[in-house]
């Protein structure tokens, strides 16, 4: 598949992949200026770039790096990012400081990963019961520790 990209800032960068076994391709801050978040403070940081997909048979996820959220505790507000087949808007990425410590982040750095998957568009049946399973409706903790 092809992933077709249009930078909206001269300045942005393309995602690229770390290494040759990496499913995501990290995506760049693209800010005039640094933006320093507050401990609990959230803000979205424009990447300069927006994507097309093939098709409906795709979609663009956006994760967490996860050095910037164990190391320093910045991730993403939203957990997940979800770029939708048929969205063409500039790509921003909501993080959110945990830490206890300001964090400024600058031009370039990278601040997240997109990671392109298929679709399943399963065909929706209501039914009556579903099959009994060991765990069945067990709930969190039902498999052992929490």
């Amino acid at each position: 598949m092809k992933l077709k990209i249009k930078k909206i800032c001269e300045s942005a960068e393309l995602p690229v992949r770390a290494t040759a076994g990496s499913a995501g391709m990290d995506l760049k801050a693209c800010i005039l200026e640094p933006v320093t978040l507050n401990p609990g403070e959230r803000k979205l940081i424009p990447t300069g770039l927006a994507i097309s997909l093939e098709s409906a048979d795709y979609v663009a996820y956006i994760f967490a790096r996860s050095g910037l959220a164990v190391k320093l505790g910045i991730t993403l507000s939203n957990c997940v990012g979800v770029i939708d087949s048929d969205y063409r808007g500039e790509l921003k990425v909501g993080l959110i400081n945990q830490s206890d410590e300001p964090y400024t982040v600058k031009c370039g750095e990278r601040i997240a990963q997109l990671v392109i998957s298929p679709v399943i568009l399963p065909e929706i049946e209501v039914v009556d019961s579903l099959e009994e399973t060991e765990r069945s409706g067990g709930g969190f903790g039902s498999t052992g520790k929490v």
